[in-house]
């Protein structure tokens, strides 16, 4: 299932994200919960991402570390 997946869209937070996954059929074969500890192991699969942030403090540090797992990574103005 996580193979189909193509762009992820992540709220950021202190400690639980919201993160929802779309597929290349445009369905939603992935939403919920990430801890903070589980952010980088759920991005470590073999597929690479289109992830999409809105721009907040932390939005940097987590666009490095998925660029370092070959992520797609686009930081979005919060409007």
């Amino acid at each position: 299932m996580r193979r189909d997946v193509v762009t992820v869209g992540l709220d950021l937070a202190k400690n639980v994200f919201q993160m929802h996954a779309i597929d290349t059929e445009g369905k939603v074969p992935i939403r919920g919960q990430l801890r903070r500890a589980e952010v980088l192991k759920f991005f470590a699969g073999p597929a690479p991402y289109l992830v999409g942030m809105e721009a907040c403090a932390s939005a940097h540090h987590w666009e490095r570390e998925l660029l370092s797992l070959k992520h797609e990574v686009q930081l979005m103005p919060p409007a």
